[in-house]
């Protein structure tokens, strides 16, 4: 009877191998990290900012044992980890145990996962979701120490799924040579793999606001080959927050459907290849502010022109959709002294914002259909090489072509001489637009004592787009000491290039507005640029305890055509702008104990971002006056929140060999983001913009989950979590601001619950 029960799950094993391998040829599924995650282990929180050591390699290096193809997956990660480095910057680390540690684990979106980062700060979806160091977006994600392209869908902690994160760092402060153009922070993860985890998951999450979310992933390891798989799909009437501070959102409705996978293959002891591809596909009904009168044109409203017009804002159907798609091919080979990586990746990122026709042209007097896309495709060569056992060079370069397509037809009202609509039509302006990326670089870490090491080099950037054309070159230094194990101070300073994204570049010709209801009262359209910023970085990390750790690190910017980004108009696009000059200051505290199984940690960031002038697409500003005002004075920008903080705490109890139940509960505090304020400036009752900011708001989650360990070393996993347990309604925009469109509010009080089968 055994041996039969034994044969018959070897065909099983044989039968879901061959579907696993059709789902990795259709995906061209690939990437590299560590195993699948265990909610009976957990590591705290903890800033890293001494020898800048990857999350991955570490955890790698203590899963090297004499596994077969598991001990050169690991030789080759730790490898890999000595190729692209942190030295000098301040890296913070999420492991997938603390992932499950927070507000619905890795159900969550990954944004909510870098939120519980030091010096980030919670915004609206429609604005980007996260801001890193008073910076407006400028993030770059990088999967497996492979770069991925810009993408039109916000930001990529929309599209990512912490499901298959294994090890994740944010790197921001004072960077490597290695890191350009995308520089407030880094998204370094390390996904999980076959060979550290050989089986999968089943899981179904939902509860409040109609949310159903069934997920799985798979992981497993043939011979040379190491494959992982993961697909999730997410409904609910919450896609975008709010407008207003209700419960429930008016026309709210999104479905998600996104996946990701790798399959990777060894070459031999020193090489492999891996493919990596990922793909989201979303659609989000644009939620409804009820009770919003139509808007005046001159005598009348807009609504007097079309016959029969619905005046009920709570009745528009405005709609977006989003898709992402993305493939890596990566060779990795380790030579002795010498490691390199040489990877090509492809991208296409598409949105298209879908108008209510006639809703919009009452409430706002135009209605913009856009679709934009964006094609990505780029090669990056990535090495170490050391030299003696005091020097570590590190070179490379990246190139990167981006190619634009935006259609926009706005229907708009013709004016008379009073301003009163005359009649309907629509403006098409189909434009293109390229751009090419390339930056080369050469650094070399030099532990000039044993307790002391140097970090320098530079880089050269070249920005050559249809808008513009700019290079710079950029040096880098960074200083690392150690006085002992238990203490390391740190200081940089960074030159950065920061071109603006092609896709949030404004185009079309604003002179086919005039006389219209869609026309600016501004007329000055000067071409967004490149932002040049020098920047400033110390710190100090502590161990006070083997327990406990704590560390503070502080920065300066300083930046000439300082580049942010807002929503100008009805569609929840981004458009680009400068400011001709920028400066960003903080400080940050961070804490993490970790006992036995239970472990806290607790971020205390204190920020202020400011520019003055506006140098670029002053169409999109309110009035002429508002322009005149932030030429002549230092303003908040509209992202700048003076402090945030985020932290939790979490026990793991075991409570026999075969159960165990995580418990925690974690909280974000925000003083708030900007909003006008202060005194009139203009005729039109304008404000000084920016000049104050909306309350300080909070949201207190906590959760429990309890595994049951099955038959077959299957786990049983059941799990609850309460967002926003005091049912706090707090707004995280105003729709007064430079860049702002509308209000925000956070979610409210939510009942969750998922259970999970591991095989």
């Amino acid at each position: 009877m055994k041996k039969f029960a034994e044969q018959n799950r070897l065909k099983r094993r044989r039968k879901c191998r061959g579907k696993l391998w059709a789902i990795v040829l259709f995906a061209a599924l690939a990437c590299d990290g560590r195993g699948l995650a265990q909610t009976n282990s957990l590591t705290p929180l903890a800033p890293v900012s001494s020898e800048g050591t990857n999350a991955a390699s570490s955890g790698s290096a203590t899963n090297v044992a004499n596994l077969g193809n598991v001990t050169v997956v690991g030789q080759l990660n730790k490898a890999r980890s000595q190729i692209l480095t942190s030295v000098g910057a301040t890296a913070y680390t999420h492991t997938a145990a603390n992932i499950q540690a927070q507000s619905e684990g890795a159900n969550a979106s990954m944004n909510q996962v870098i939120l519980r980062s030091p010096g980030v700060v919670e915004d609206s979806a429609v604005s980007g979701g996260l801001h890193v160091r008073g910076e407006h977006a400028n993030l770059q994600y990088r999967i497996n120490d492979v770069l991925l392209p810009e993408t039109l869908v916000g930001t990529f902690g929309l599209v990512l799924d912490p499901r298959w994160v294994q090890s994740m760092q944010l790197i921001d402060g004072s960077l490597p040579a290695e890191y350009g153009f995308r520089t407030a922070g880094i998204i370094d993860i390390h996904t999980k793999t076959g060979a550290f985890a050989n089986g999968g998951e089943l899981n179904v999450f939902g509860g409040s606001f109609n949310t159903f979310n069934p997920s799985f992933e798979f992981g497993e390891t043939d011979g040379p080959w190491d494959i992982f798989v993961e697909g999730s799909y997410d409904q609910n009437n919450l896609g975008l927050e709010n407008p207003v501070g209700t419960a429930d959102a008016i026309h709210d409705h999104t479905e998600q459907y996104k996946a990701f996978g790798y399959a990777s293959r060894l070459l031999s002891d020193t090489s492999r290849i891996t493919v990596m591809s990922g793909a989201s596909y979303s659609t989000y009904q644009i939620p409804n502010t009820p009770d919003v009168a139509p808007l005046d044109a001159g005598t009348v409203t807009y609504a007097s022109a079309i016959p029969n017009a619905d005046t009920n804002s709570a009745d528009l159907n405005e709609n977006e959709t989003e898709q992402n798609y993305f493939v890596t091919a990566a060779f990795q080979q380790s030579l002795g002294d010498l490691n390199y990586q040489a990877s090509a990746f492809g991208q296409i990122s598409g949105v298209h914002f879908y108008p209510d026709q006639t809703g919009d042209l009452v409430f706002n007097g135009e209605a913009s259909d856009v679709a934009r896309n964006l094609y990505s495709a780029g090669a990056e060569l990535d090495a170490s090489y050391e030299i003696g056992d005091k020097h570590t060079l590190r070179f490379g370069g990246l190139l990167v072509n981006e190619y634009l397509t935006d259609d926009n037809t706005t229907t708009i009202f013709d004016l008379d001489a009073s301003n009163n609509p005359v009649d309907i039509r629509p403006i098409m302006q189909n434009t293109t637009a390229n751009a090419i990326f390339a930056g080369v670089y050469a650094q070399d870490e030099w532990r000039i004592l044993p307790k002391v090491t140097i970090n320098y080099g530079a880089r050269f950037d070249e920005y050559y787009g249809k808008y513009d054309k700019q290079n710079q070159p950029s040096p880098r230094i960074n200083l690392v000491y150690k006085p002992t194990d238990w203490t390391t101070l740190h200081a940089g300073y960074a030159r950065y290039f920061t071109p603006p994204p092609l896709e949030n570049v404004p185009s079309g010709n604003i002179t086919a507005f005039n006389g219209t209801s869609g026309a600016s009262t501004v007329t000055q359209d000067n071409t967004v640029k490149a932002e040049r910023a020098n920047y400033f970085d110390a710190g100090i990390s502590q161990k006070i305890t083997q327990h406990l750790q704590v560390g503070v690190d502080g920065y300066y910017k300083m930046a000439r055509d300082q580049i942010d980004d807002g929503t100008f108009n009805q569609t929840l696009i981004l458009s680009a702008f400068n400011y001709a000059k920028g400066r960003v200051e903080g400080v940050e505290f961070t804490g993490n104990y970790n006992l036995g199984g239970f472990s806290t940690y607790a971020n205390v960031s204190l920020s202020k971002a400011e520019g003055e002038g506006a140098e670029s697409a002053q169409f999109l500003w309110p009035n002429q006056d508002v322009v005149n005002y932030v030429n002549n004075h230092w303003i908040h920008l509209d992202h700048d929140q003076f402090l945030s903080v985020n932290c939790g705490a979490s026990y793991l109890w075991r409570q026999s060999n075969t159960k165990s139940a995580l418990f925690y509960v974690d909280s974000i505090f925000g003083s708030g983001l900007r909003t006008d304020g202060g005194p009139v400036i203009d005729t039109e009752g304008d404000q000084v913009p920016n000049a104050a900011s909306v309350p300080n708001y909070y949201s207190i989650n906590m959760g429990a989950e309890e595994d049951i360990k099955l038959h077959h070393n299957r786990i049983l996993k059941a799990r609850v979590d309460v967002v926003n347990i005091t049912d706090n309604s707090y707004v995280l925009r105003s729709s007064n601001g430079v860049g702002v469109f509308s209000s925000q509010y956070g979610m409210r009080r939510g009942f969750f619950g998922s259970l999970a089968l591991a095989f």
